[in-house]
Parts: structure tokens; C-alpha cells; sequence
């Protein structure tokens, strides 16, 4: 455990150096992350009936995201989740554009790769953020780090500054407000 601790800390004291421009920072932060992306992949790709050659790829999609988007990261949280939930996400979207089987994919990423075929991306990304705007900013943080991010109730209670019973009545709320608004639109 202080293993892991240690290394997030590393982890993450690397990436504020390199949002204050510190290259050299920077550059050992993606290095370090390759490492833990490779890993990652191999695991999942593995159990997905893949072969592990195709972690490469996905391990570069992946740097490529957290640097497009490490304005987005919030300095006074976890890097690691963050970076998981994006590797996650690459991850599904490269089983989903190469057609993979779902009798191959792992139980807990099915649901998402079913939901997510079939619609591109970015409109259902515009989409999803349109419902979302909506929403309270508490109740849309709720659902952003536990439903989108994939962030646990306590990741979220933590990052919220708030407890983890109002995290899930934010998402269920939330959840059910969009809802109903997304069945008020079928009804137009």
C-alpha cells in the first residue's frame, strides 16, 4: 500500500511540475505512465481474447489523451483514477471500432462497448454534455466523476469535499432528472 502511495505521489507531484512547464517533469510523468498503461492493457486485452501487440497502440492513444487533456486534471485530486478512467475509455472505444466480439470482452466493460456502438462518439460526447449542463453543478459532478470518469462514491465524496451518502443521492437524482428530461425530447 505505502508502494502504491508512493508512486501516486510521485506520479502526481510530476504532473503539477509539467502544468508549471517543467519539460523534464513532464516527459518523466508520460514515461512513468507508459509503463502502467502497457500493463493495463496487456491485462485487459488478454482477458479480452486479444493479443497483447495491440497495447502499444492503445498505450500511445492513451499518453496522447492525458496530454490533450491534462488542462482538465485537477491538481488537488488522484492522478491515477484520472488517468485509468481515460485509459478505460480508449480502451473501450478501440474494441468497439475494431468490432470485437463481446463473448470476448470482459464482463465489467460489455455494457459500456453495447452502449456506446453504433453512435459516434463525439455527438454522443455533445449530447451527453448538453444533458449534463442542465443539471445543478453538485448533482453534474456527481454523475461526471462516479458515471462518466468511473471514479468510486468515495473518489467523488473526496473530490466533491462532500459525503459519499450525498454523492449517491446527487447521481440518483441526477440520473432521474435526465431521465425524464430525455423522455420529455422523444415525446417532441
Amino acid at each position: 500500500m505505502k508502494r502504491e502511495n508512493a508512486k501516486e505521489a510521485s506520479l502526481r507531484t510530476l504532473m503539477i511540475a509539467g502544468l508549471n512547464g517543467d519539460t523534464a517533469a513532464y516527459r518523466a510523468l508520460l514515461s512513468g505512465l507508459s509503463g502502467h498503461l502497457r500493463a493495463y492493457y496487456r491485462g485487459k486485452l488478454v482477458r479480452a481474447g486479444r493479443g497483447t501487440e495491440e497495447a502499444e497502440d492503445l498505450v500511445q492513444e492513451a499518453l496522447m489523451a492525458v496530454h490533450t487533456r491534462r488542462h482538465t486534471y485537477d491538481p488537488t485530486q488522484l492522478l491515477t483514477p484520472w488517468v485509468y478512467a481515460i485509459a478505460r475509455y480508449k480502451l473501450i472505444d478501440h474494441l468497439r471500432q475494431s468490432q470485437s466480439t463481446l463473448t470476448n470482452v470482459p464482463i465489467e466493460d460489455a455494457s459500456e462497448i453495447i452502449a456506446a456502438h453504433g453512435e459516434p462518439a463525439t455527438e454522443s460526447s455533445l449530447d451527453l454534455n448538453k444533458l449534463l449542463a442542465r443539471l445543478p453543478d453538485k448533482v453534474r459532478l456527481a454523475i461526471r466523476y462516479v458515471k462518466i470518469e468511473g471514479l468510486s462514491v468515495v473518489e467523488a465524496a473526496a473530490r466533491c469535499g462532500i459525503s459519499e451518502s450525498a454523492i449517491k443521492t446527487n447521481v440518483h437524482r441526477g440520473l432521474k432528472e435526465l431521465s425524464a428530461v430525455i423522455s420529455q425530447e422523444k415525446t417532441k
